[in-house]
C-alpha cells in the first residue's frame, strides 16, 4: 500500500503569497521607475552629446578660420613684405597660395590704397585696383585686421574675404595691407567626414543670414540660393542663446528630428546638426525593450524560487545558512554544529563539512601558489622592463646610423651635382667682370649684381661645405696638448669684428686633453660664430675654460644677445633645426657630434633677453704630452 503524499499546510501558501508581495510588488514598482528614468536619461545625454558635438565643430570652424588669418598675419610681419619690394612680395605671395589652397586670391595694398601686387587662382585680370575708399581695406588699417562676410566666389564657391596690416618689424609702422579671398568648401569635407552619410546625420555651417556655408552634402552649398528650411532657420536665427538643441518638427516632411546649434565665436556663424529622432533615440528605445524583458524573466524567476524557498524552510536549513556565513568569511576552525539526521539534509550537512575541510586546504594551497606567482611576475617584469631598454637602445642607434648613412648619399650627390654648377657659374662670373673692369666706365648696376652673385656662391659653397663636414666622418687625429693654449691661439686668429668684444678666462690648472685639433676647433668656430650672429648691434663674447673635476673640464661660449625660449633650446641640436632665415641647421649638430666623438658633452643654457651659453665638457688626460727633443 502507498503512502499518501502529504497535503501542505497554510504556513506554505502563506510563506509563498508573502514572498511573491515582497518581491514582485517592489521590483515592479522600482523597476518601472528605473526604466522611465533611464530612458529620460539617455535621451537627455544623446541630446547633450549632440549638443556637445555643434560646440567642438564650432570651435573647429573657429580655429580654421583663425589659423588661415594667422597665416596672413605670419607673412605680413616679414621684412620682406615691410620693405615693399614687389618683386619679393609676390614670391611670397605665391608660396603662401602654394602653401594653402584655401586661398582663392591674395593682394598687396600700400597705405595709400593702391594694388602693388594681385594673385589668384582664377584670376585672368592682371589690372591693379585703388582701394583707397575700399570699406574692407579701411577697416584693415584702422583695426590691424578684418575678416569679413560670406560671399560666392565667381557666383559659386562659398567664400570669405581677410586682411591684415603689413608691419615693419623693426619699427612697428604699418606698411600696408594683405587682403586674401579664402574659399569655405573645405568646412563641407570636414562636416562630410564628421558626418557621413551612413550615420543618418546632417550638418550646417550658416551665417548671420541664414545662407549656408557649409554643408555635410556638398551640393547643397552650391545651389543658387543654399539655405535651410525655414522652420528650421527662424529658431536658429531668432535664439540669443549660444548653444542649445531639443526636437523639431519640420513643416515640410512632419517629421520629427533632433537638433542642436553651437555659434562660431567672433564670426556670428552657427553649427547646426540635425538627427532623426528615430535614429537618435534607437538605443534608448532598445534599452528601454530589453529592460522590460529582463523585467519579466526575473518576475518569473522570482515566482520559481519562491515556490523552492517556502517548501524547504527548517531549522537545519539555518544551521548550514550560519555555517556557510563562517565560511565565507575565511573562519574554517569555528563553525557551528551541524545536526545529521539521517536524511537528504543529513546528508548535505556531511557534505558541507568535508567541502569547508576541503576548501581550507585549498585555499592555503592558492594562497601560497599567488605569492610564488607574484614573486615571479616581479621577476619578469624587471626582466622585461631591461630587455625593452636594450631593444631601444639598439633601434636607437640603428635609427641613427641609417640616419647618418642618408645624409651621407645626399651629400655626396650635393657636393657633386651643386658644386661643380657654382664652380662654372663663379668662372663666368669672373670673366664678365674681367670685361666689364676693362671697359673706362663700367655700370655700377652691373657691378653690384655681380658683387651679389659672388655672394651667394660663397654662401651656396658654405652650405655643401656644412652639409658634408657633418655627414663626412675621418679617422679622429687626436693630440695631448694644453687647453688653454690652444684656446688662445684659436682666439686670436678668428675674425672678431669692431662691435663685439672678446672675453677670455682660462683655468688656473692649464689641463691637458687629449683631442683632435681640427674637428674642435671648427666646433668652437661654430659656437663663436653663432653668438656673434646673434648680435648684430654689439655685444660680448666669453671664452673660458673650467675645472669641473679631476677628471672634466668645461670650454664655456657666451654671447649676450636676445637668448632663446626653452623649446628653441631642446631642438638645437638636432641636424638641419635652425631659427636663422638662411642656414643649414647643421652647425650645432656639428658641435654635438664633435663633442661624442671624444667622449664628452655639450649642454646649453639661456635666458631670454640676456644670453646663451654652450658649454662642452671633455675628459682631461693626466699625462701631458712629452717635452720637443733638443737638435
Amino acid at each position: 500500500m502507498t503512502e499518501a503524499p502529504r497535503k501542505r499546510g497554510r504556513l506554505f501558501y502563506k510563506l509563498l503569497l508573502i514572498f511573491l508581495i515582497v518581491s514582485l510588488v517592489p521590483l515592479g514598482i522600482v523597476g518601472y521607475y528605473l526604466v522611465s528614468l533611464s530612458q529620460v536619461t539617455l535621451n537627455r545625454a544623446i541630446s547633450r552629446d549632440q549638443e556637445a558635438l555643434a560646440v567642438g565643430f564650432a570651435d573647429t570652424v573657429s580655429s580654421y578660420i583663425v589659423n588661415f588669418r594667422n597665416v596672413l598675419s605670419d607673412a605680413a610681419h616679414l621684412a620682406d613684405f615691410a620693405s615693399m619690394d614687389t618683386a619679393k612680395q609676390r614670391g611670397l605671395v605665391s608660396h603662401i597660395m602654394q602653401l594653402h589652397p584655401a586661398f582663392l586670391e591674395i593682394s598687396v595694398v600700400d597705405t595709400s590704397g593702391a594694388e602693388t601686387v594681385r594673385l589668384g587662382r582664377f584670376v585672368h585680370d592682371t589690372k591693379m585696383r585703388d582701394f583707397a575708399s575700399d570699406a574692407q581695406f579701411v577697416k584693415v588699417m584702422r583695426a590691424g585686421e578684418f575678416v569679413g562676410g560670406l560671399e560666392k566666389y565667381m557666383g559659386s564657391y562659398p567664400a570669405i574675404t581677410m586682411g591684415v596690416q603689413i608691419v615693419n618689424p623693426v619699427t612697428n609702422q604699418p606698411m600696408g595691407a594683405l587682403l586674401a579671398k579664402m574659399s569655405l568648401t573645405a568646412l563641407s569635407s570636414l562636416l562630410k567626414t564628421g558626418f557621413p552619410e551612413s550615420t543618418h546625420t546632417q550638418a550646417a555651417v550658416i551665417d548671420s543670414n541664414g545662407f549656408l556655408i557649409a554643408h555635410s552634402n556638398s551640393k547643397e552649398i552650391f545651389k543658387p540660393d543654399a539655405k535651410l528650411p525655414d522652420d528650421v532657420l527662424r529658431i536658429l536665427l531668432q535664439n540669443d542663446a549660444k548653444t542649445g538643441g531639443g526636437e523639431i518638427i519640420l513643416e515640410s516632411t512632419n517629421e520629427r528630428v533632433l537638433g542642436a546649434f553651437a555659434e562660431v565665436s567672433d564670426l556670428g556663424w552657427v553649427v547646426y546638426i540635425q538627427r532623426s529622432v528615430a535614429i537618435a533615440y534607437k538605443a534608448s528605445d532598445d534599452m528601454f525593450n530589453r529592460t522590460w524583458r529582463m523585467m519579466l524573466f526575473v518576475s518569473v524567476f522570482v515566482l520559481f524560487l519562491g515556490y523552492a524557498v517556502s517548501l524547504v524552510i527548517t531549522q537545519p536549513i539555518q544551521a548550514l545558512r550560519e555555517a556557510a556565513i563562517k565560511l565565507g568569511e575565511g573562519d574554517f576552525d569555528y563553525l557551528p554544529d551541524l545536526s545529521m539526521p539521517n536524511d537528504e539534509i543529513g546528508e548535505l550537512a556531511h557534505t558541507f563539512v568535508q567541502m569547508s575541510e576541503s576548501l581550507k586546504i585549498k585555499t592555503a594551497e592558492i594562497m601560497s601558489a599567488k605569492e610564488e606567482l607574484e614573486r615571479l611576475n616581479r621577476s619578469l617584469e624587471n626582466r622585461v622592463e631591461a630587455r625593452t631598454r636594450e631593444l631601444k637602445s639598439a633601434q636607437d642607434e640603428l635609427i641613427k646610423k641609417e640616419r647618418l648613412a642618408a645624409i651621407g648619399q645626399m651629400s655626396s650627390v650635393v657636393g657633386h651635382e651643386i658644386r661643380n654648377p657654382l664652380a662654372v657659374i663663379n668662372n663666368s662670373i669672373y670673366f664678365i667682370k674681367t670685361k666689364t673692369n676693362a671697359q673706362p666706365n663700367p655700370e655700377p648696376k652691373v657691378l653690384k649684381h655681380i658683387s651679389i652673385i659672388e655672394s651667394e656662391i660663397r654662401q651656396a659653397n658654405g652650405i655643401i661645405d656644412e652639409i658634408l663636414g657633418f655627414a663626412r666622418t675621418r679617422e679622429l687625429n687626436p693630440k695631448v696638448m694644453s687647453l688653454n693654449n690652444y684656446l688662445e691661439d684659436l682666439t686670436m686668429s678668428f675674425p672678431v669684428p669692431p662691435h663685439v668684444e672678446m672675453v677670455k678666462s682660462f683655468a688656473p690648472e692649464n689641463p691637458y686633453v687629449n683631442m683632435d685639433p681640427d674637428e674642435m676647433a671648427q666646433a668652437v668656430r661654430n659656437l663663436i660664430k653663432n653668438g656673434i650672429e646673434v648680435m648684430p648691434e654689439s655685444g660680448k663674447i666669453y671664452v673660458r675654460s673650467e675645472m669641473v673635476d679631476a677628471a672634466t673640464v668645461r670650454i664655456d661660449v657666451e654671447d649676450t644677445g636676445c637668448g632663446m625660449p626653452k623649446e628653441t633650446a631642446e631642438k638645437i641640436f638636432a641636424p638641419f633645426f635652425t631659427t636663422k632665415a638662411r642656414g643649414t641647421g647643421l652647425g650645432l649638430a656639428v658641435v654635438k657630434k664633435v663633442a661624442d666623438r671624444h667622449k664628452g658633452r655639450v649642454e646649453v643654457s639661456s635666458v631670454v633677453g640676456k644670453g646663451t651659453c654652450f658649454m662642452i665638457y671633455l675628459p682631461v688626460t693626466q699625462t701631458p704630452p712629452p717635452p720637443p727633443a733638443r737638435a
